[in-house]
């Protein structure tokens, strides 16, 4: 699997879009677990590594 080098403040788009519309989430934290904010709406997740970049499609910046 490909390495995706992320830092706070970047901008990511996922597979799947939330329910607000948005595919595109900033990421807060990282580490063990990303923490991860909507750009639609703002909800805010903590998400497993393993998991966080599975569903990741691309850094938008």
């Amino acid at each position: 699997m490909e390495q995706i080098d992320l830092k706070v403040g970047d901008i990511v788009e996922v597979k799947k879009q939330h329910p607000c519309g948005s595919k595109q989430w900033k990421i807060t934290r990282v580490g063990v677990d990303f923490k991860m904010e909507c750009v639609g709406c703002g909800h805010t997740i903590m998400i497993e590594r393993p998991k966080a970049l599975k569903m990741i499609k691309k850094v938008i910046n």
